[in-house]
């Protein structure tokens, strides 16, 4: 659990210093929390691991501020390998595996009591990570991984994504103008995934009031999106 902690906290202190305007900015106590930077009137949030973390934060701060949460994504990794904690870089390569911003609805599905709301933007940034790993001191097992994450730092920022309505979540999956009654077969060819990761979207966009069940066929459930 502490490298994980050092990782987050890495990547966590980068992405800070980009949203702060100034150091004085951030890290300011306001009531019990502490909030990572505050810009002008608006309250900034940054949350590399889940967003169930905060989700009760959130909605207390809600209730009189503006919040901007920044979840970044990670869209690709170069993965570092040293022979210490500390030591120099011997190898670097980047990893195939590249993010998307649907994976945000991974989070969202413990965020849906506190998305959408007038005081709040989600911020998301696609970002560019270096991943350092070294040797593992101990191996138990054969499926046991023989390296440790020892830190991940910010690269660079690819793009960045704001959401503040349903609508705009609805607009990522790709819903065809027009259409209103869909089930997770369609959402699934929309977004090119595999219909357990529509399902995912639909229940998140259904606990958030985005769509209604309708019916219930063999084909799978009825959606009905709401109008705006």
């Amino acid at each position: 659990m502490a490298a994980e902690r050092t990782l987050e906290t890495s990547l966590h202190q980068q992405l800070k210093r980009c949203y702060a305007p100034d150091e004085a900015s951030t890290e300011v106590v306001l009531g019990d929390y502490r909030i990572d930077a505050l810009r002008d009137d608006e309250l900034i949030e940054i949350q590399c691991a889940s967003l169930s973390a905060i989700r009760d934060k959130s909605q207390k701060l809600l209730a009189r501020h503006k919040l901007r949460v920044v979840k970044p994504v990670v869209w690709r990794t170069r993965i570092a390998k040293a022979k210490q904690a500390g030591g120099a870089i011997t190898s670097s390569r980047m990893s195939p595996k590249r993010g998307d911003i649907l994976e945000v609805f991974e989070d969202l599905i413990y965020f849906t009591r506190v998305f959408p709301h007038p005081n709040l933007v989600l911020e998301v940034p696609m970002v560019q990570v270096i991943e350092t790993r070294i040797p593992c001191k101990r191996r138990r097992g054969r499926r046991r991984k023989d390296y440790t994450v020892h830190d991940v730092g910010l690269e660079s920022i690819e793009s960045t994504h704001e959401f503040r309505s349903v609508d705009d979540l609805l607009r990522i999956v790709n819903v065809p103008e027009g259409t209103t009654v869909f089930n997770t077969s369609d959402l699934a060819s929309w977004i090119d995934r595999p219909r357990w990761v529509a399902q995912k979207i639909a229940y998140t966009l259904k606990h958030m009031s985005a769509i209604d069940m309708v019916a219930r066929r063999r084909s799978g459930i009825i959606y009905e999106r709401k109008a705006a």
